[in-house]
């Protein structure tokens, strides 16, 4: 079974490579006979990413895959800080991979395969998008019977405010402090709707549980430890749903933000082929459905925008570098602080 003789060997850190940076995994994907290595680091966790790098090698015979799993702003840190050699650099934090190739770490490539897609899901031909997905709210079924769930952010504002007692302590989001798709998606809320800071101040009066990742916001709310969460993951929250019981996703109808997630070739890399090979293979996921249902993730469709006008999804160019600027991002956490954090 091609899975089996294709299965993860699970590294030690310390033992896979030499490295400051803060890596969560380190997952070996060998061929044999092997021909030549591909390195790629990455924010996706390796059960998500797993069934396009499979795919990817069956169409790539002899091309082994070391697999890097880290943090978004650990990912930044090793391309940027330490110039750590990966041959692709992959993040949903869409604001850190922009500012990696506004800054020069990023080597230019035209995928003929680009035709097919919106110009606005590649930049510079250095910052190539793959997949779109949204910021949702995920509710527990055991707080919100069907149909009582709220629709916009003026609706989860005034839900919050009237039911204190009922929400204390089970309210739940990203600490934007130390999460780069947190920090995203909140300075895009800040851009997209003055009900932001609102909510923020709502939630920090009901003691709003601060997270990492989506993952263990989405387990919270499954067990019903939490009665919601806010911007989560949608892909990561979908392809829980069709393993645990217990919640409902919800795309608020007043905007749903969309991440794009990207792929870059950073100025380091050694095997640029195999990296040209992999953006070309993720560019052309709209037509390998079976490999996206796999994943999980939603390969980029421009006809579903038109379809649902609320979905948004967030462009690439400066004004993604504006919360990057030292003192902007201080100023923000700053005030987040200030509305969220109430001690």
């Amino acid at each position: 079974m091609r899975i089996a003789c294709l299965a993860a060997l699970i590294w030690v850190a310390q033992a896979a490579v030499a490295v400051a940076f803060d890596a969560e995994d380190h997952v070996d994907y060998p061929a044999s006979p092997e021909t030549a290595v591909l390195r790629v680091i990455s924010t996706a966790d390796q059960s998500v990413f797993e069934p396009i790098l499979l795919a990817f090698q069956a169409r790539n015979p002899g091309l082994s895959v070391q697999y890097t799993i880290t943090s978004t702003t650990e990912l930044m840190r090793a391309i940027q800080d330490e110039d750590a050699v990966f041959d692709l650099a992959i993040s949903s934090a869409m604001d850190l991979q922009t500012k990696l190739a506004n800054d020069g770490f990023a080597r230019r490539f035209s995928p003929t395969v680009a035709d097919g897609l919106p110009s606005w899901a590649i930049w510079r031909d250095q910052l190539f998008a793959f997949t779109q997905e949204p910021a949702v709210l995920l509710v527990s079924d055991a707080d919100f019977p069907p149909g009582t769930e709220p629709r916009s952010r003026e609706a989860l504002i005034a839900t919050l405010r009237e039911n204190p007692d009922r929400f204390r302590g089970r309210v739940g989001t990203y600490d934007v402090r130390t999460s780069g798709f947190g920090y995203l998606m909140a300075t895009q809320d800040s851009r997209n709707s003055e009900a932001f800071w609102r909510l923020m101040e709502v939630m920090g009066r009901l003691d709003a549980q601060l997270y990492c990742c989506s993952g263990a916001m989405i387990r919270d709310v499954a067990a019903g430890d939490l009665a919601l969460a806010y911007n989560v993951l949608g892909s990561y929250a979908a392809a829980q749903q069709a393993e645990v019981d217990g919640f409902r996703i919800v795309e608020l109808d007043d905007y749903v933000n969309v991440m794009l997630r990207t792929a870059l070739i950073p100025t380091t890399a050694e095997n640029v082929d195999g990296a040209q090979k992999m953006v070309t293979f993720l560019l052309s996921l709209q037509r390998q459905p079976d490999v996206t249902t796999a994943a999980g993730l939603p390969a980029i469709d421009p006809a579903s925008f038109q379809a649902n006008t609320a979905l948004r999804p967030i462009r690439f160019g400066p004004g993604l570098l504006v919360f990057l600027d030292q003192l902007r991002r201080q100023n923000f956490l700053r005030n987040w602080e200030g509305s969220l954090v109430q001690e």
